[in-house]
């Protein structure tokens, strides 16, 4: 309901992730603005069988962190959220008592659930003949798992919800926490996103699909390259992002931490093509947002694209900016680090927002790896190849798009 009175405002006090670019914040920090790569060799037993052998896959192991009763029961995409619930948690310093566990909830966002858990079941069934399947199979494969695994978890009564819009998931997860709080319904929410697809059913479906980008013989770690002249798709990765988000009054009242506020979202479909973007679609996204949050066009410094290194979409990005922001979109600063922790589908959004938050809070820019030579019609400043500081740093939009049409846009505040 864009445009409604707000009664809250909503803050960021507590991050967590799960990332090919590590997993805390110490390690994406160094890892983003340093421009280091995750993508690599994707580390599975049935490599042989892929025509795209790279991805950026989170080096996580659930025996690091939860018993083995605990994990055997969770698909992996569970146990990844699980994992950047509690980390969340910890990082906001946040007692959950008895009093806020009604007033607490999660909305989660994935793309593609438990596609491990569908996979090992097809694989019992059809490949070794099994005549039955784990009795947990369909409690782990339910797209609702990983929010019910986080709400058990900590004992969280109120609103527990999962988003599934594709690659805008956890944006969605987020923006629509955001209301909840804003409006009185929540004071407390955990919103992230969480994907773990990376099996052989999965990645074939989308080499059919013939998005993926071509390894780089010269350095796998440069295989994606938004914005570029010379590149060829996108690298899919896995993992698990979390935002704990509170109203302002509540944050204050415990002496939290805030490390930004959530002023703006937007979220609008192009009704166009399932896999083609618009532009007109894009901007109606970030147009929304702005008037969410009651901004100018001129006061954004700083946009986290969605720049997934496709041909059509950095195109449309590019332009639908440039449709929004007019001549300011020559002097606000833009970048794509999918580059460097390549595209989490349904967690990408989530990952993307801790790492806008992480950048308002040091002043400092991320970067597009891999930019030598950007395509002409990609003419913005794409903040290529070196992270950038800056002495005056607001406001910040970060992207998500998806196939299906479904655009989300936030926008986030530091708070001085």
């Amino acid at each position: 309901m864009l445009g409604q009175p707000r009664h809250n405002r909503v803050v960021i006090t507590g991050l967590s992730t799960v990332s090919p670019l590590g997993n805390n914040l110490a390690d994406l920090s160094q890892a983003v603005f340093g421009g280091v790569s995750g993508i690599k060799r994707t580390a599975v037993p049935f490599i042989e069988q892929l025509d795209c052998k790279i991805s950026a896959q989170s080096n996580f192991d659930p025996a690091d962190y939860f018993t083995k009763h605990t994990y055997s029961m969770l698909d992996r995409v569970s146990q990844m959220a699980l994992h950047a619930s509690m980390e969340a948690i910890k990082n906001a310093n946040l007692d959950i008592t008895d009093d806020l566990k009604p007033r607490m909830g999660i909305y989660l966002g994935t793309g593609m659930g438990c596609a491990h858990s569908f996979e090992e079941g097809y694989i019992r069934l059809y490949r070794e003949g099994a005549n039955r399947l784990k009795p947990f199979t369909v409690l782990m494969s339910m797209y609702n798992a990983a929010a019910s695994a986080i709400a058990l978890a900590h004992q969280i009564t109120g609103p527990s919800q999962t988003f599934s819009t594709a690659c805008s998931s956890s944006a969605v997860a987020i923006g629509e926490a955001t209301r909840l709080i804003r409006h009185g319904y929540a004071d407390v929410m955990l919103a992230g996103g969480s994907e773990a697809f990376l099996t052989l059913g999965s990645i074939k479906a989308w080499e059919a699909l013939r998005t993926l980008a071509d390894e780089d013989v010269n350095d796998i770690g440069a295989s994606c390259k938004p914005f570029s002249v010379n590149r060829t798709g996108l690298v899919l990765g896995d993992g698990a992002a979390m935002l704990l988000l509170e109203s302002y009054e509540h944050a204050k009242a415990r002496g939290a931490t805030i490390y930004a506020e959530v002023v703006g979202y937007g979220t609008t479909n192009d009704s166009n093509h399932i896999t083609q973007p618009t532009v007109t679609g894009q901007a109606s996204t970030m147009q929304a947002a702005l008037k969410d949050a009651n901004l100018s066009a001129t006061d954004i410094q700083y946009i986290n694209a969605h720049g997934t290194g496709t041909q059509l979409n950095d195109i449309t990005e590019s332009n639908a900016v440039k449709k929004v922001f007019g001549d300011h979109a020559y002097i606000l600063s833009m970048s794509s680090t999918k580059s460097m922790h390549g595209h989490l589908m349904g967690a990408a959004g989530a990952l993307e927002a801790v790492i806008t938050t992480l950048a308002l809070c040091n002043k400092t820019l991320p970067p597009t790896i891999n930019l030598a030579q950007p395509d002409p019609e990609c003419d913005l400043d794409y903040v290529a190849n070196t992270s950038r500081s800056l002495s005056k740093f607001d406001y910040a939009m970060s992207n998500s798009f998806a196939f299906g049409g479904t655009g989300a846009a936030l926008i986030l505040k530091k708070v001085h």
